[in-house]
């Protein structure tokens, strides 16, 4: 077995065209595989994107004369499990215990999302858009799609309209 870091033999640059037509070759049936575990084709063309992605960037770490096709199939699945975790982590949406839902009159309630839509008026529109996409559940993968920004924006723009609601409001709703 080859070290790492070991140079490659000249015939490098051949071997990885070849296995990256293969590669390309088993896409269909990465987009089949993906779907075992995705509804959406949006997620699912995702995933084999993403897998594709590691793939051809780790292509030198591919042992020649295994499967290709279940090294892919690997890729793709621990893929998807990395990303499942991070979306566990990751809370979607604004968190309103059933606590907080239970106690207040709705006449509160009332008031409160008329001095809310006052506030979201005065934040600026990228920030207001990231925010509400945001607290309506969209993901922040599909809401840095929508508002055409990197993730990192967007969770930056969500982050400061939370704030800047919070100051607004006085710590009555964002809390």
């Amino acid at each position: 077995m080859r070290s790492l870091s070991s140079p490659r033999p000249a015939s490098h640059c051949e071997d990885t065209s070849s296995i990256e037509l293969e590669i390309v070759e088993l896409t269909p049936a990465l987009r089949g595989f993906a779907r075992r575990f995705l509804r959406s084709q949006d997620d699912v063309d995702d995933l084999v994107q993403e897998t594709l992605v590691k793939a051809l960037n780790s292509i030198q770490l591919y042992q020649p004369g295994t499967s290709l096709r279940s090294w892919l199939f690997t890729i793709l699945r621990n893929t998807f499990c990395s990303n499942y975790r991070r979306r566990q982590r990751e809370p979607v949406g604004m968190d309103v215990t059933m606590a907080q839902i239970a106690i207040a009159p709705s006449q509160e309630w009332a008031l409160r999302e008329r001095e809310l839509r006052q506030a979201l008026t005065r934040l600026s529109e990228d920030r207001r858009r990231a925010l509400t996409l945001v607290a309506a559940g969209t993901t922040y993968e599909d809401a840095a799609r929508i508002c055409g920004c990197r993730i990192g924006t967007l969770k930056s723009r969500v982050s400061r309209a939370r704030e800047t609601l919070h100051t607004l409001l006085g710590n009555q709703l964002v809390d």
